[in-house]
């Protein structure tokens, strides 16, 4: 764990070889990666992911944007397994709804966005990775990976899952970077809103990729969320996410 300017904390996942503070060759790393988690917060799952990147060469940065608010990891697990059992699920969601109200409090999106420049401006400052930097969210994540593409000129590639995509025309026009964006079949709120925004980026003149997966809903890579991980989506989508960072980030 690092803390990023003054009081972000943040788990850090560097290659084996990358491993003299950002002093590295660029050779030495694939570029560098800000994963963003879920509604849940920084659990292990978004840990284990990071991992699985810098396994791949990246130095990748996953900041835990919801320290201070949402429901914190204890209450995030008590949740996730009540909300995927349909004899508990309506007595989770007025939990759901409390842990969730501080997300929703005025100023909440421009702060929340405001730390995750402090993220990107912090791998700006590594040499080996300065240029070649890209964003992967999840859920919560993949709607900020969305809103960091917006704002962030200097963004390489992003790489949204089952994430909001709540812009308009010119708003989207400030997209610099291509976008691969996953979804699952059964997701109806997003997948409904999907031609629509498909659309606006067409217009925007964003390069835009979206997949959607048959049979699969909301949180299909999550394979701490047995509710909702479905392995066939969760590998075809982390292959096409390498080829697409080997694509972007050279």
């Amino acid at each position: 764990m690092i803390t990023v300017g003054e009081d972000l904390d943040a788990y850090l996942a560097a290659p084996a070889k990358f491993t003299d503070g950002g002093e590295g060759e660029r050779g030495e790393i694939r570029g560098a990666l800000i994963v963003l988690h879920e509604v849940w917060g920084l659990v292990d799952h978004i840990k284990d992911v990071a991992d699985r990147f810098a396994a791949e060469g990246y130095l990748v940065i996953a900041p835990d944007l919801l320290a201070k608010a949402g429901p914190g990891p204890e209450l995030a697990a008590e949740l996730q397994d009540k909300l995927h059992d349909p004899a508990t699920r309506a007595a989770a969601q007025p939990k759901l709804r409390e842990a969730m109200a501080p997300l929703r409090a005025p100023g909440f999106a421009e702060k929340t966005l405001a730390s995750l420049r402090s993220v990107f401006d912090y791998l700006v400052e590594v040499p080996a990775a300065a240029s070649r930097i890209g964003i992967i969210g999840f859920c919560f994540g993949g709607t900020y990976s969305f809103s960091l593409a917006v704002h962030e000129p200097r963004l390489r590639a992003a790489v949204p899952f089952y994430g909001h995509a709540d812009f308009d025309v010119d708003q989207l026009r400030e997209i610099s970077c291509p976008v691969l964006a996953f979804y699952g079949e059964k997701d109806e709120g997003l997948v409904s809103k999907l031609p629509e925004l498909k659309a606006s980026m067409k217009a925007a003149d964003v390069d835009f990729t979206a997949v959607v997966y048959p049979g699969a809903g909301h949180a299909f890579f999550n394979d701490a969320n047995k509710g909702a991980y479905r392995q066939d989506a969760s590998v075809d989508s982390w292959g096409k996410t390498l080829d697409f960072l080997a694509s972007n980030l050279r």
